[in-house]
């Protein structure tokens, strides 16, 4: 585990170089650009919005606000794991030519994720203004969720990243299941509104304690509960611990399999 996390510390410059242009690759011939980073979720925001809302008329003060707070972070979690999934096979002329530790490539695709995340930031908080939320002292504990899901979403993506050069069905099977986690997480609707009975079962969800968080920090400005806390930081260094052993476990096949 300490050598994972040494090399990835040695390379840091090479993940930074990595990140950089992929920043500037993801958008390149795109006539907006970088502000797809914005549009991107502000057109999921428009459409989850006008259904959940106006069609279905689901009572909730400030909808596009409470849902953009948890829409973000999970589309920095999915498009992670997406584009991790592949990051590996995509980058095997690099593990094969040069010397390069395998481990940097998912990490580069977490922390460019990561910055369209921070990027996507003043939309959200454009839009508290826009419908009178004033932020309050709570927004102090959002960089400690950020952390906390920082180590859950390297750790997943470590996991099929390395995963995936072996099975190769990993990647289209993953896309449906992040379609059925989305709707499994509370993200268009509060987990007051779940029913009695299943509520617990959302506590499984381990994207769970991080949508509330966000949501009663940004929009509440309230902290989440202890036990909500203690999740996070548990589901976040659980997945890590996780990950790490995953990718040293196949990592030393991957010159062979890409």
């Amino acid at each position: 585990m300490t050598t994972i996390f040494r090399e990835l510390f040695a390379y840091r410059v090479l993940i930074q170089t990595l990140v950089m242009r992929d920043l500037k690759g993801r958008y390149r011939g795109s006539a907006l650009g970088l502000l797809w980073t914005l549009l991107n979720p502000l057109l999921y925001m428009a459409i989850y919005a006008l259904v959940f809302s106006v069609y279905m008329r689901m009572e909730i003060e400030h909808y596009a606000v409470f849902l953009l707070s948890g829409l973000l972070p999970w589309i920095w979690f999915s498009s992670s794991l997406l584009m991790g999934t592949t990051s590996i096979i995509e980058g095997g002329s690099l593990i094969k030519k040069v010397f390069l530790p395998p481990q940097v490539l998912p990490t580069v695709t977490v922390i460019a994720n990561f910055v369209n995340f921070l990027l996507s930031l003043p939309l959200l908080f454009g839009l508290l203004l826009l419908f009178g939320v004033t932020p309050g002292w709570a927004l102090l504990v959002i960089p400690v969720v950020m952390t906390a899901q920082f180590a859950l979403v390297l750790g997943l993506t470590l996991v099929v990243s390395a995963t995936s050069v072996r099975y190769r069905d990993i990647p289209p099977i993953l896309g449906h299941l992040l379609t059925f986690w989305f709707f499994l997480t509370p993200i268009i609707y509060p987990i007051t509104q779940a029913p009695a009975r299943f509520r617990s079962l959302l506590f499984l969800n381990p994207v769970t304690p991080f949508c509330l968080a966000y949501q009663e920090a940004i929009l509440y400005n309230k902290l989440a509960s202890f036990e909500v806390f203690g999740a996070m930081i548990g589901i976040g260094v659980c997945a890590l611990v996780a990950g790490v052993v995953v990718f040293g476990w196949f990592r030393w096949s991957f010159a062979e399999e890409v």
